[in-house]
């Protein structure tokens, strides 16, 4: 019954499989009422002709459904797998033992009112853990659905869903278990199958983590869904799920993350704080780690559809196809879903592929005139088999062309049968993905019927097949993901740790240019020569000496955007502007914050022209340091073009951050500009989160704008503002 997994002298696995693929079963809590959730969960497993044998305990009843119960675990006979508890938080610290004593090797814990209800259940569950791990036994639960295995050597459903899935090579993870009915009952619908389904609620001790491992080796396992409402480790799980989704052995997990618009920007004192809402952690995450995200349930499915399917090829081997780029050849009967197509195959960063000449003397020979010849290809709406079969064969042999994307709408002339034949005909001489759409339910049945009968994905929409085909091109992008050469780094670590000490020793903890400008040079940022000036004449004297133009700007602990108290000055060319600007910069401050503390005005280099762009870095408890970057000076603001990465950033990662903004256009040679030194703004992310990194007292930074320079050229810091945590505050790794 059990799966063979390739992780040898692992003991945790082994118990986990214990838990999924038990030889026997005890329901600790079992009830002859129907309707209870103890008589439900043993009428489940019961009727769902579990392979293994199964144990009622119940200290009240001879018998529950016609099978001998047991008054407690321990007086049952044989061994035990696998115990369900479902009985009160304070009993069931009584029956853990119990079981632990009895030897059981896997524990789900139905039950509520652990530590989601208070102090009280909190201190139960973690007596209850504590117990568990000086066992070596795992744990699912509390508060949860339960688990189930549908596989035919199993069949498992120790839950209180009375739906038993059909089996298949999906498995399912939640943290929901209220989520978990409706999507069982979505999947039957859909005619979904699973391998395992699991419901982890309080996560005291399984969590995410620990079930991604463990269904990465199952056998029975292709695709991982996930459901999650938070996570509770930071690095170690983006290492780990890196090497699920992309090692020798990939594993695609889509996950669907709640919350995704309750926790906005929040208020800060630099921009990255602001725009570091939870939501960016989670993206970075989920960037980081190879997941593919899904906007709702709907779309879970969709994306599901396209990576559990293989293809057999024509050695009869089952294959996952993936697209080698993101060109797509459109071939439809009707122009009205073609568009519709088209439209989401852009916005998904799909791209309609352009046609060679030989592809499109080919088309032009065999459609009618009416036909669309390019992209996308409508071949009419009295199009046979034949037809379709003739262009799509001509457009998957195009070298521009990564894939395609089959629209049929059933007309009387439609063949919906024999069209899906010549499809997969066509398929399975080429290694390139094909995504089909018919459109209707009842005329183009057998069509679709057969093309998953032969592991190909069948949309009843256009979009949702677009959108599907953009995911599985996110995967392949990943799967062939770039790996660049580190860079080479020297940084005076020693050098900032002191002006962090000494500026927390003196309780400064907001850091200006002065200081924060010294430890960016610390680790390898250019910065203009920059002094403080307390007067007019001290000004004029600094800007003569650094030579003119110059920028002044205001310095108060106060005043963080300079810009709207009317604190900076720019492009400033002689004494006499700078004598002037000094008095105005004062007075403007005063008006806008009469209780601000002047420390001075800073009198600055004027930097060369550049692009303006934005890095910066917030930490997060648990997941530590989130560096961003996007899109500077205003522009931040009103686009928010920014993205983030959770530090450590390496090289790899720090290019795909900036060509992850809508705005790249603008520093790759738009419109007659020089193209910007992007490979400076790789070096400068790596050294950013280098920075964030080595010293945990930074909470909050923002060099903005950076200002980058043409190719080869280099960016210069033109501002910057470093927060630095509260003495009282902890360090957030």
């Amino acid at each position: 019954m059990k799966a063979e997994f390739n992780v040898k002298g692992n003991q945790t696995m082994q118990n986990l499989d214990a838990i999924f693929s038990p030889e026997s079963v005890a329901v600790i809590g079992a009830s002859t009422k129907a309707g209870k959730v103890g008589h439900d969960i043993f009428a489940n497993i019961l009727r769902g002709n579990y392979k293994g044998t199964l144990y009622p305990v119940n200290p009240s009843a001879r018998s529950i459904l016609s099978v001998k119960a047991y008054p407690k675990i321990s007086e049952i006979p044989d061994a035990v797998d696998l115990a369900i508890i479902i009985v009160s938080p304070e009993i069931a610290l009584q029956v853990v033992e119990e079981s632990v004593k009895k030897g059981v090797k896997g524990l789900v814990i139905v039950s509520a009112g652990f530590r989601e209800v208070g102090a009280e259940g909190l201190a139960i569950e973690n007596k209850i853990v504590s117990i568990c791990k000086n066992a070596g036994v795992r744990l699912v639960g509390p508060n949860c659905l339960g688990v189930i295995n549908p596989m035919p050597s199993v069949s498992l459903n120790a839950s209180f869903s009375a739906r038993m899935p059909a089996s298949g090579n999906i498995s399912f993870i939640s943290q929901s278990g209220a989520l978990c009915t409706a999507v069982l009952d979505f999947a039957a619908n859909r005619g979904f199958g699973f391998s395992k389904f699991i419901s982890i609620g309080n996560k005291a001790d399984v969590d995410e983590l620990d079930l991604l491992r463990y269904l990465h080796e199952d056998p029975d396992t292709g695709v991982i869904m996930i459901y999650v409402e938070e996570l509770r480790r930071g690095k170690e799980f983006v290492a780990a799920v890196k090497e699920i989704t992309s090692g020798k052995r990939p594993t695609p997990i889509l996950a669907i993350k709640s919350g995704r618009t309750s926790a906005g920007a929040r208020a800060a004192a630099s921009h990255t704080g602001a725009l570091a809402g939870s939501e960016a952690v989670y993206d970075a995450i989920f960037q980081q780690s190879g997941i593919i995200r899904a906007d709702s349930i709907d779309d879970l499915f969709d994306l599901a559809d396209v990576f559990t399917f293989k293809a057999e090829t024509q050695l009869g081997k089952m294959v996952r196809k993936i697209p080698n780029g993101n060109r797509v050849a459109i071939v439809t009967n009707a122009g009205g879903p073609g568009i519709l197509a088209t439209d989401m195959t852009v916005s998904s960063g799909l791209t309609l592929a352009e046609f060679k000449k030989e592809t499109v003397a080919v088309l032009e020979r065999h459609l009618p005139s009416t036909a669309n010849i390019h992209n996308p290809v409508d071949v009419i709406g009295d199009a046979t088999q034949d037809r379709y079969e003739i262009a799509l064969e001509a457009v998957i042999k195009d070298e521009g062309v990564d894939g395609a994307l089959v629209i049929l709408t059933p007309q009387s002339m439609t063949n919906a049968l024999e069209t899906a034949k010549a499809i997969v005909r066509i398929a399975r001489r080429t290694y390139k993905p094909i995504v089909c759409c018919f459109m209707g339910i009842i005329d183009v049945s057998a069509g679709v019927e057969y093309l998953q009968k032969h592991g190909y994905p069948v949309y009843r929409f256009p979009e949702n097949a677009a959108k599907a085909f953009a995911a599985l091109y996110r995967y392949a992008e990943w799967m062939n993901r770039e790996r660049l050469a580190p860079f080479t780094r020297t940084h005076k670590r020693d050098k900032a740790a002191e002006i962090i000490g000494n500026c927390m020793a003196s309780g400064q903890h907001y850091l200006g240019e002065l200081e924060g400008l010294e430890i960016l040079k610390c680790y390898g940022f250019e910065v203009l020569p920059t002094h403080l000036a307390r007067d007019g004449k001290e000004a004029c004297d600094i800007a003569d000496m650094i030579e003119f133009p110059v920028v002044m700007k205001i310095v108060s602990p106060q005043i963080i955007h300079k810009s709207d108290a009317g604190g900076v000055k720019v492009g400033l060319h002689n004494k006499d502007e700078v004598k002037k600007a000094y008095h105005s910069i004062i007075g403007n401050v005063k008006n806008y914050n009469p209780e601000a503390e002047i420390t001075g005005v800073l009198v600055q280099k004027m930097a060369p022209e550049g692009q303006e762009v934005i890095m910066g870095a917030n930490r997060y408890p648990v997941f530590g340091p989130l560096v961003m970057f996007g899109l500077g000076g205003i522009f931040v603001e009103v686009f928010k073009d920014v993205v983030f990465r959770l530090a450590p950033v390496c090289r790899n990662g720090a290019r795909r951050m900036i060509h992850g903004i809508k705005g790249l256009k603008l520093l790759t040679g738009f419109r007659g500009k020089p193209k910007a030194d992007l490979e400076i703004l790789e070096k400068l992310l790596v050294c950013i989160s280098d920075m964030v990194t080595d010293h945990p007292d930074i909470a909050e930074l923002d060099i903005n704008p950076l200002l980058v320079h043409a190719e080869g050229k280099g960016a210069t810091v033109a501002d910057c503002r470093i927060i630095l945590r509260a003495a009282e505050e902890p360090k957030k790794n």
